[in-house]
């Protein structure tokens, strides 16, 4: 019998309305997840009542699988690291 291990995908989230801080976010997250070698998946939530049931008011903000851990600020792909490990 071979048994394969689980893999578990971390869903990360983009909270933003497609500003440029917004898309950097999104760039630095992606390359973290890379770089760690991670099995992810980003989402982009864009429309206002989803961003706000999250209990965020400014953005852009990161969301890892489901906790937001980043609130208005553009974290460097060190510091993306380092929350999303």
């Amino acid at each position: 019998m071979n048994f394969k291990p689980e893999v578990y995908m971390k869903k990360l989230q983009i909270l933003g309305i497609g500003c440029a801080k917004c898309k950097r976010l999104t760039e630095n997250t992606e390359a973290a997840a890379k770089e760690l070698g991670i099995e992810y998946v980003i989402e982009k939530v864009t429309a206002i009542d989803e961003i706000m049931m999250f209990g965020v008011i400014m953005t852009p903000a990161l969301v890892v699988d489901g906790e937001v851990k980043v609130v208005g600020k553009v974290p460097s792909v060190e510091e993306i690291k380092k929350i999303i490990e």
